[in-house]
């Protein structure tokens, strides 16, 4: 084994040309962002500076030593770079929404069909037309035309996944299509381009070498969504049940990243398609959470991107076009390219429907190049396929459609948020981001097949988006339940049910809703018998509630009455006094009067009487008032319809039953936090009163962990009832 490690001054040269690299890959990034334009133009530009295109010219001495003509020196920078890209394609695929890439199917075939077709005729027709002398000399007129039409075909995904983050558009329909269209450009484009290695290498096709690629793509596709997914769902699990922590959630990261990158690497196709696999899977999996990919985000944007794209603008030598023939050419290569991506993708979008200003941002998004072009650039020179010339005049279209992109994006957006539709997603999607109990995350009902975890079901089915798994757990030693009935109610939503045989069913609902749930929601009895001890809800229940790390919904239909399904609320009160605490019991109110058409009533109860101390008085009538006023904002943007009031009372909890009675509210959805004394559950004076006294109408209880209740910056707080929203 020879493993000769690097001498000191290869390894001082190698710090000092990252050290370099770095800094002006990131001056120059936040200058380009200045000017409108993303960074990775400003990244490249640091690798065109320090090459021989500016450095080299005027400093050929100190370009040298910074990198020197040697390939360990070669090596070791250009690994880091290729980390850099192996990285930032794992987050791509992290943020890559199969589900709305698959419910646009349609239009993502045709645009990667449109996308892929049309520059390769384009490719063909130039490399055919081309001047010999841009020919390489080691190969053919039909394998260098080969080789053209691989080159204006492929897009390139981390400059593509860079722009539209960069850009805040990686959400938009057009940009999951572009995404889906720029990884079917990436994996035929690769695919073509071993093929024409081999052609190139052995003067001949390799009929063996194209079929074990494209087979063994085909078969890693496969594994990578049934084996795969399932090794990660159970790497990610683990890291769940270990109390997350960061470090085993970023190996999992990595690691999965890593086996995916030697796959594809092995299969001939590029390391950066099996990360980019790997991102779509971890984001897949059941127990996701951003905070793992966060770490990778994080060093990816601000070290090793600029430095992958940096090192790729090193091998750039722009003075190659003083030569007046390779000028024309190269524009003619640029022309062809950015018209014929253009017209592909715009075809393959009208042909499926889609508006034409759309198309248009496809196509523009789609003929970003970037430094993967200039990587296929380079495997050309390096077969004889290219030379000099034609090498210059591939990484010269590669930058600038790169550079054109962003604004040309711009240009064409402007002033078009898209479809009803699209906005309608795109704003729920907002609103589930800013959410702080109904987010597109899992739901765990326990039960036992009894009616108060059906209208448990009920609530979570019809306040939680339908994208949201909803789980049925049974926990304990009792018979399997029928839960036909739980399942036709959250009609919709992904279903799952779990039957755990545990001596202590409170631990084991806790376990499993460590496990990456966003909430538990718990029937309870409507039994009209009081709870005892000093217990809110009874002993199970406030066990959960007591011991849970995440928001418990306790849901309870009227006592006095025995309701068959469906539950239908035509009013329901929802009291608030600002904070974190209340945004919860809005949420909820709100996506139930979104989705049922139930009028939601936002109650602030005052202590002060409006005559008692004017000034004061004054002051937290208009707190009020604000924070009744968001809650109604709230509300508007879910599509709810509200009134607001403000009553004043000394106590809390009476006014609060008095309107509930007045109004005839048949929902009544209030919020507290769960905090604990002496060993047992403690809500506050206001919120066990107002659970005890509310038995004649549904009542929904969110109880929030202490984590969870911090101060709010979204809306004012006043001092109305204790522990309650």
């Amino acid at each position: 084994m020879n493993l000769t490690p690097p001498s000191e001054h290869q390894l001082l040269v190698f710090w000092v040309g990252l050290l370099v690299i770095l800094a002006a890959a990131r001056i120059l990034g936040r200058l380009a962002q200045r000017v409108g334009q993303p960074a990775v133009i400003g990244e490249l530009a640091a690798g065109l500076i320090l090459g021989p295109s500016i450095l080299g010219r005027i400093a050929p001495d100190a370009m040298n030593w910074l990198f020197p003509e040697d390939p360990a020196q070669t090596a070791m920078l250009f690994t880091v770079g290729w980390i850099g890209v192996l990285l930032l394609l794992v987050v791509t695929g992290f943020e890559t929404d199969l589900g709305l890439i698959s419910r646009l199917g349609r239009a993502a075939t045709l645009v990667s069909t449109g996308s892929l077709v049309v520059p390769a005729l384009a490719g063909l027709a130039v490399g055919w037309l081309i001047p010999i002398a841009f020919v390489g000399g080691n190969t053919e007129r039909w394998i260098f035309a080969l080789f053209i039409a691989a080159a204006l075909s492929i897009s390139s995904l981390p400059v593509i996944a860079k722009i539209l983050s960069e850009m805040g558009m990686m959400r938009r329909d057009f940009g999951q299509l572009t995404l889906a269209a720029g990884m079917a450009n990436d994996v035929v484009g690769w695919i073509a381009l071993g093929f024409i290695a081999g052609l190139a290498q052995a003067g001949g096709i390799q009929l063996d070498k194209l079929a074990f690629t494209v087979g063994g793509v085909t078969l890693f596709f496969i594994a990578a969504f049934t084996i795969g997914q399932r090794g990660v769902d159970r790497a990610l699990r683990s890291v769940r049940e270990n109390g997350n922590d960061p470090l085993h959630g970023l190996t999992v990261v990595i690691m999965t990243a890593l086996v995916f990158g030697v796959i594809t690497q092995w299969l001939h196709v590029e390391a950066v398609l099996g990360a980019f696999i790997a991102g779509v899977i971890l984001n897949r999996s059941r127990y996701a959470d951003h905070d793992l990919i966060r770490p990778v985000e994080t060093m990816t944007a601000a070290v090793f991107a600029p430095i992958f794209f940096a090192t790729a603008g090193l091998r750039i030598d722009l003075g190659l076009l003083a030569d007046g023939e390779t000028i024309i050419w190269a524009g003619v290569v640029l022309v062809a390219a950015s018209v014929s991506k253009f017209v592909g993708s715009i075809a393959g979008a009208r042909m499926s429907g889609l508006a034409t200003r759309e198309g248009a941002a496809l196509g523009v998004g789609l003929n970003a190049r970037g430094a993967l072009e200039i990587v296929i650039a380079t495997v050309g020179l390096s077969l004889g396929v290219l030379n000099d010339r034609s090498y210059t005049v591939i990484v010269l279209m590669a930058m600038a459609t790169s550079m054109a992109a962003p604004p040309m994006l711009r240009r064409v957006l402007a002033n078009w948020d898209g479809s009803p539709t699209e906005r309608k997603r795109l704003d729920a999607e907002r609103q589930l981001a800013a959410n702080r109990l109904i987010t597109g995350g899992h739901v765990l009902i326990p039960t036992r097949g009894g009616v108060d975890s059906l209208l448990a079901a009920q609530v979570a089915s019809l306040a939680w988006p339908e994208r949201a798994e909803i789980t049925f757990i049974t926990a304990g030693d009792h018979p399997s339940p029928d839960i036909h009935a739980h399942r036709n109610v959250v009609h919709g939503h992904p279903v799952r049910s779990l039957e755990v045989s545990s001596d202590d069913p409170v631990d084991a609902i806790l376990a499993e809703a460590a496990l990456g749930y966003s909430a538990i929601v718990l029937g309870m009895s409507s039994s009209p018998e009081t709870p005892t001890g000093g217990r809110t809800f009874g002993g199970f229940v406030d066990e959960i509630v007591r011991r849970s790390t995440v928001p418990v919904v306790v849901v309870r239909g009227p006592v006095s009455e025995g309701r068959a399904l469906p539950w239908a609320f035509a009013r329901a009160l929802v009291p608030t006094k600002g904070g974190a605490v209340c945004r919860p019991a809005q949420e909820l109110a709100a996506y139930i009067g979104a989705e049922l058409g139930t009028h939601v009533h936002h109650l602030h109860v005052s202590r002060t009487n409006a005559t008692m101390g004017e000034r004061l008085g004054a002051k937290r009538h208009a707190a009020g008032a604000r924070l009744l006023a968001s809650a109604d904002d709230l509300a508007s943007r879910i599509g709810a319809e509200t009134t607001s009031f403000v009553e004043h009372h000394s106590d809390a909890a009476t006014q609060i039953i008095e309107s509930a009675d007045d109004l005839e509210v048949d929902l009544l959805v209030v919020s507290g936090t769960a905090r604990q004394h002496g060993g047992e559950l403690d809500l506050g004076h206001t919120l066990p009163r107002v659970i005890r006294d509310s038995t004649d109408r549904t009542l929904v209880a969110i109880l929030l962990p202490p984590a969870h209740s911090t101060p709010d910056d979204h809306t004012p707080s006043t001092d109305s009832a204790d522990a309650i929203g």
